[in-house]
């Protein structure tokens, strides 16, 4: 029988979420920069891809870089660039969303607006979430007929559990405004179209897999990418939850633990 977790011994490049594998709110789970740079010594590149669309490129770039992994912007992807990814440039927005959509939106040349017309709805995470905003957001999506989502995570791991996440306010904002939304991030279409430009490969590439805390989205996206899905127990997942199906090729405690174990093979 083949051994489904023999590609990671292996593989040239590692896909590793951020959010519940990385780090806790910024805060290092066991040693990932110690992870990190076994892959590094053996040849393997280390790219970052998350659903978090709050955080802007520099702050996620300085997050690594304190917890002692530097990185670039070649090696980061946010849901943020890929909704951004899925308008025209010169067209106008209303957000729900924090700084990383507004930089990504900047960068695609979409301007935003406060008020009056525009071509889309753009939702993320937002700590200005309520009845208010969503009032607004809800009617712009309606008369505009579209409504962009960052990614659909009901929840989002902190150290002191989930919370609320972006797909918590887009329930609300996709029934208040009966617009059925476009999805970017993990695991949609947008996301891996985005994944496989940035970093150069294609589905079922054997030298490709994915780390992850979440099967339906990382653990999925995986599956679309048809690579191996590395599932840790440090963020959304919990032990013992069902996988509804999802393929997982390894089961780890935490992210150094796979790193380890690979090595190991």
């Amino acid at each position: 029988m083949t051994d489904p977790g023999a590609a990671f011994a292996t593989a040239s490049l590692w896909v590793v979420d951020l959010d519940g594998v990385i780090w806790l709110s910024g805060e290092p789970i066991g040693d990932p920069s110690g992870a990190v740079a076994s892959l590094r010594r053996r040849g393997a590149r280390v790219v970052f891809a998350t659903n978090n669309s709050a955080p802007t490129t520099a702050e996620l770039l300085a997050r690594l870089s304190r917890i002692g992994i530097e990185a670039t912007e070649a090696d980061l992807v946010t849901s943020a660039a890929v909704a951004a990814s899925l308008l025209t440039p010169g067209q106008t927005v209303r957000i729900l969303a924090e700084a990383g959509v507004g930089e990504a939106l900047e960068a695609r040349a979409v301007g935003v607006t406060a008020d009056g017309r525009c071509d889309a709805a753009v939702v993320g995470w937002s700590r200005a979430f309520d009845f208010g905003s969503l009032s607004a957001i809800a009617d712009a999506a309606r008369v505009s007929g579209r409504l962009i989502a960052t990614n659909e995570d009901p929840t989002h791991p902190t150290p002191e559990g989930l919370v609320p996440g972006a797909g918590a306010l887009l329930a609300a904002v996709a029934t208040a405004s009966g617009v059925i939304p476009e999805i970017a991030g993990k695991p949609h279409k947008a996301m891996v179209d985005f994944l496989e430009s940035r970093f150069g490969f294609t589905a079922g590439d054997p030298g490709v897999v994915l780390v992850g805390d979440q099967p339906r989205t990382d653990g999925r996206l995986a599956q679309r990418l048809g690579i191996p899905f590395a599932l840790v127990e440090t963020g959304v997942y919990v032990a013992g939850t069902p996988l509804d199906g999802c393929p997982v090729a390894v089961h780890v405690p935490d992210f150094a633990a796979l790193v380890g174990e690979s090595a190991a093979r």
